[in-house]
This record gives structure tokens, C-alpha cells and sequence, in this order.
């Protein structure tokens, strides 16, 4: 029964690092290139929740549309300022702006709002917990979980179903064949960052709901075990995305439940190595040493 309480936790867990690696690697899919900035975009996503909370008085659901929104804008800036100048320079130097971009957030929150933790209040969304076979699951695991399903459906959709969907998966195929079919590629990569940002936007809300505590340095070990997770998954694919944010989560619930919770953080990071050493390409990827 303890381990089945734990997959619940992991599969919680797991379920927030699915929708902050999900940003990165439909950005990675597109324009190659790994947005360290978006563990950033999680806390401020986390803050506009909690201010919409406190300030404007909204509920859950109303703070989490808001922080999706914002988010969703603040990606797009990002992407024009930061990312677009340097869409033909090297890998290196994208890579160092991402990292300048997100200390550049982190600290920028610290000298607007103060270095102070905040705490999210308790009881936003009064559900009973239920028990199943025994084991007793919170009403905020559920809403959790259902709320990252809800949202992992509904990317589906946009990516399968939509217009700019079809365009995203064209300039990530080929992104000079996509121009000449008359796609806007530099609409279609804002479109992904607005996405990406946006379910980033909603992770750092339930972050908070979940964890209680938020600061402006939260984003750093979330956003890197989500890079991980994508990693895991197959960076640049979706479903990878999601299977590797809910492998992930489990590990760590695991891990934690084994009596080695000061481990839990470091897991993550041995979990990289071992996919780098025996399958770079991640769980849903080709694998490049099969080919040969």
C-alpha cells in the first residue's frame, strides 16, 4: 500500500515536470535550442498565480488562465528580444543568452519584489480525498493530475488538429522548405514559445498549490530536472515529454520512500548520465548508434 501512495506522489510530481519539459522541448523541436530560461518563466508563472490569488482575490482555476496568459506573453518577449537576433548564430552563443536571460529574471525578480518566500494559500480548492483499495489519494493530487491531463490533451490537439499546429510540425521538419510553402516561421517559432511558457505558466501555479512555498530561485532545480525529463523522453518529442516528466516523478517518490530523500535531487542528475551513456536519444528517440 506504501508503494502505491508513492506512485501517486511520483505520478503528482511527475505530472508538473511534464508540463515545464514539454516547453522545452517543443522549443528544442523547432528552432534547436535548450531555453534555460524556462525554469524562470515557471516561477514567475508561480507568482502571477499567487498574486492573482491574493491581490485580485480569484479562485484556482481563474489564477491558473491568468498565469497561463501572462506567461504565454512573457515567452514571446523573451523569444523577440533575446532569441530572435540570434536565430543564425552559433548554438553557443544562443546557449549563453539563454542562461544570461534567466539570471537576468531570477535576479530582476529579486530586486522588484524582494528575495522573501511567499506561501500560497491552503484550502483553494476544498476536494475531499478519496480511497481506492486502500490507499488514501488527495483531493489535490487528483486536481493536479487531472489539470496536467486536461492540459497534455489539449496540446495534443493544438499540435495535431490546428493550423498552427501543422505549421510548427512543418518548420520543425524543415524550416527553409516550410518558408517556401509560405509559412511564417518567425509567427510560428512565437507561437511555440507562447505555448511552452504557458503550460510553464500553469506548472509553477499547481508548484505552488502543491508545495505551498514559492521564492524567486525556485525555478532552477525544477526547470533543470524538466530538462532532464525531456531528455529522458527524447528531447524535440512530445510524448517523450510527458512519459520522461512522469518516469522522473516516480523515481524520485521512490527514492525519497526508500529512506534516501536527500538523494531525490541527485537522482535526477544520475538518471541524465545513464540515458547519455546508453541512450542519448532518450526513451522515444532513434537511437543514432542503432543506425551504424
Amino acid at each position: 500500500m506504501e508503494l502505491i501512495q508513492q506512485l501517486v506522489n511520483g505520478i503528482s510530481l511527475g505530472s508538473i515536470y511534464a508540463l515545464i519539459a514539454l516547453g522545452y522541448t517543443m522549443v528544442y523541436g523547432i528552432v534547436k535550442l535548450i531555453n534555460f530560461a524556462h525554469g524562470d518563466v515557471f516561477m514567475v508563472g508561480a507568482f502571477i498565480g499567487f498574486y492573482s490569488i491574493t491581490v485580485l482575490h480569484v479562485g484556482f482555476f481563474p489564477a491558473l488562465l491568468i498565469s497561463m496568459a501572462v506567461c504565454a506573453i512573457f515567452g514571446v518577449l523573451i523569444e523577440r528580444i533575446a532569441y530572435k537576433p540570434l536565430r543564425n548564430a552559433t548554438r553557443i552563443a544562443a546557449l549563453i543568452t539563454a542562461i544570461g536571460v534567466s539570471l537576468f529574471i531570477e535576479y530582476g525578480t529579486i530586486y522588484v519584489r524582494g528575495a522573501q518566500p511567499e506561501a500560497y494559500p491552503s484550502g483553494l480548492v476544498p476536494l475531499k480525498s478519496i480511497e481506492i483499495l486502500g490507499v488514501k489519494i488527495s483531493g489535490q493530487s487528483i486536481l493536479i493530475l487531472g489539470t496536467s491531463i486536461v492540459l497534455m490533451i489539449l496540446l495534443q490537439f493544438i499540435v495535431h488538429k490546428t493550423k498552427i499546429g501543422k505549421a510548427m510540425r512543418a518548420v520543425s521538419h524543415d524550416m527553409d522548405a516550410a518558408k517556401l510553402m509560405g509559412i511564417n516561421v518567425n509567427n510560428t517559432i512565437s507561437a511555440t514559445f507562447a505555448i511552452g511558457s504557458a503550460l510553464a505558466g500553469a506548472a509553477g501555479v499547481i508548484f505552488g498549490m502543491y508545495y505551498t512555498k514559492i521564492e524567486p530561485l525556485m525555478g532552477i532545480i525544477p526547470g533543470l530536472k524538466a530538462f532532464v525529463a525531456a531528455v529522458l523522453g527524447g528531447i524535440g518529442i512530445i510524448p517523450g515529454a510527458m512519459t520522461g516528466g512522469l518516469v522522473l516523478g516516480v523515481i524520485e517518490a521512490l527514492v525519497s520512500a526508500a529512506g534516501y530523500s536527500l538523494w531525490r535531487d541527485g537522482v535526477a542528475f544520475i538518471v541524465l548520465i545513464l540515458i547519455l551513456i546508453f541512450r542519448p536519444a532518450g526513451l522515444f528517440g532513434k537511437n543514432v548508434r542503432e543506425k551504424v
